[in-house]
């Protein structure tokens, strides 16, 4: 295949690629935007902020019964709550990473066609993509758990956000913290140098186990770059859908701005900041 020929395939799968990505974060967007408007529907007269009062089993997502999962103390977890709240933070997920792996992808994908170009072909994308969605996945489960567990305590608010101005506080101090740390830097360099995140692991894969484990690799690099950043979503509420475009620039802005740690330390400093004033206003 010429060059021409070969530049002109690329720049198709780029486009393809980049379509498909597209694709699945403007759905994941479309479930949060329907999930949050339905949350904050008028209900049995009352508004959103009449919430806390009413009985969260009327509404429900397809038959299932979203009450404790949504509000504090209405009554114990059954097994749909769990499935909902997991399912709504896996989508999530997908919504607010997939902009920021593009890059990687965008990459596997070139470097795959030239690969197959010159009879060394390499697994699909595809399995780079899924193995990279399944540490997200994971941490849906874990953040299930933590939403379970401030619920069981009565510290979440109907928009389920911390209950407490203290408890905002202390997510947004920790988070802050976090931002300076070594692990973050570590983390967050093998998530903006795709190049030199792929030859400290070995280069691309020939087989889909081997491309699958690549990308939990560097899904994981990345779960422990933003970790404490989805942690805020329980200080400004995980259907805030603002709060969350908001923490999803900021991930994006942290892996595509070459500007090194700047952005982590200075939104630390501010989350730090904003932590502090929140937890002695409250005293």
């Amino acid at each position: 295949m010429g060059d021409t020929a070969l530049e002109a395939v690329l720049r198709r799968d780029r486009a393809v690629v980049t379509a498909a990505l597209a694709v699945i974060a403007v759905f994941a967007w479309a479930y949060v935007l329907w999930l949050a408007a339905d949350m904050g529907s008028p209900v049995s007269g009352g508004e959103a902020g009449d919430m806390a009062g009413m009985d969260m089993a009327s509404m429900n997502m397809g038959g299932m019964a979203m009450g404790a999962a949504v509000v504090p103390g209405v009554r114990a977890w059954a097994s749909a709550d769990f499935v909902f709240t997991f399912t709504m933070w896996a989508v999530m997920m997908v919504g607010m990473m997939t902009p920021s792996v593009a890059p990687m992808l965008l990459l596997y994908a070139g470097v795959g066609r030239k690969a197959l170009a010159d009879s060394r072909p390499i697994a699909s994308t595809a399995w780079f993509f899924t193995g990279y969605l399944v540490v997200w996945v994971v941490f849906s489960i874990v953040a299930t758990g933590a939403q379970w567990l401030l619920t069981r305590f009565a510290l979440l608010d109907p928009a389920i956000a911390a209950h407490s101005a203290v408890l905002a506080g202390i997510i947004l101090i920790a988070a802050g913290l976090y931002q300076w740390t070594p692990i973050k830097g570590i983390c967050l360099r093998q998530c903006q140098a795709p190049i030199a995140f792929l030859a400290s692991h070995g280069g691309f894969r020939t087989t889909a186990p081997g491309a699958l484990r690549l990308g939990m690799d560097h899904g994981a690099y990345c779960l422990g770059c933003c970790w404490a950043l989805m942690a805020l979503l329980f200080v400004g509420g995980v259907m805030n859908v603002l709060w969350i475009a908001g923490i999803a620039i900021l991930v994006l802005l942290e892996k595509v701005v070459p500007a090194g740690q700047l952005i982590p330390r200075i939104s630390g400093a501010l989350m730090v900041a904003v932590g502090l004033w929140l937890g002695l206003s409250a005293l």
